[in-house]
């Protein structure tokens, strides 16, 4: 079965909106992992305006399931990551200013910079990850910086899915098994939701963990929490 990691950003996003910690995001990461989510992802932007610094802090001390760290590696990042040891770290290669994860690795390009930046991190055994898209440039340049996994950015198939599934899914599936031969294991996320979840994990093969935010966030605002993830779950199975 596929993991599913619940991306809690968004809850610090409404908390930082009137300041106080209501919603309280430690409690809303525990109660995720008691529902049934394999794993909590963060996004620690520079200007902390939704996950903070001291939120990652606090996360990592309580739960018991796994814990993914995005961004990208500034120095601040690097010494958060070090400092809090997550189970996998996944690099994203945004500006501070964007709003969201907007592109993957030009990984040929940046390649010796990552493989620098991933042995770092693998010299305190934390998995690693680096956020791609579709190219096969970029996946078999992805294996030569020693990363553990890819994760496949999933915005055109999101676009793409309602007008031609198949062709919107078409370039993950030969990704997917490009990065299988290269070694590599694979996560996916950004907009997958309830739509089109099912269709993506049952024709993009190898995929170990989904990591998924603003769609599931959004859809608990409408079918509570608890009920959301499990409806997740039921889409991964």
């Amino acid at each position: 079965m596929t993991r599913l990691s619940v991306n809690i950003n968004k809850i610090a996003t409404i908390r930082n909106a009137r300041g106080g910690n209501l919603p309280n995001v430690l409690e809303a990461a525990l109660n995720c992992e008691r529902y049934g989510a394999h794993g909590i992802t963060v996004h620690p932007r520079p200007d902390e305006r939704h996950i903070r610094y001291q939120d990652v802090r606090d996360i990592r001390s309580k739960i018991t399931t796994e814990l993914n760290i995005e961004g990208y590696p500034t120095e601040k990042f690097i010494s958060l990551v070090l400092e809090v040891l997550p189970h996998q770290v996944t690099l994203v290669p945004d500006p501070p200013d964007a709003i969201t994860s907007n592109a993957g690795w030009d990984t040929k390009k940046h390649k010796n910079y990552l493989k620098e930046i991933i042995a770092i991190f693998q010299a305190k055994n934390i998995r690693t990850s680096i956020f791609v898209d579709t190219e096969a440039v970029n996946i078999n340049y992805a294996a030569k910086t020693g990363t553990n996994r890819v994760e496949l950015y999933t915005e055109s198939y999101a676009t793409l899915y309602p007008k031609n599934k198949i062709n919107a899914v078409k370039s993950f599936v030969q990704a997917a098994a490009l990065a299988k031969e290269n070694g590599l294991e694979i996560n996916a996320g950004h907009d997958l939701n309830l739509e089109n979840l099912k269709y993506f994990c049952e024709n993009t093969l190898y995929i170990n963990e989904v990591s998924i935010g603003h769609a599931l966030i959004s859809d608990a605002l409408y079918f509570g929490l608890e009920n959301t993830i499990q409806m997740y779950l039921r889409e991964l199975r």
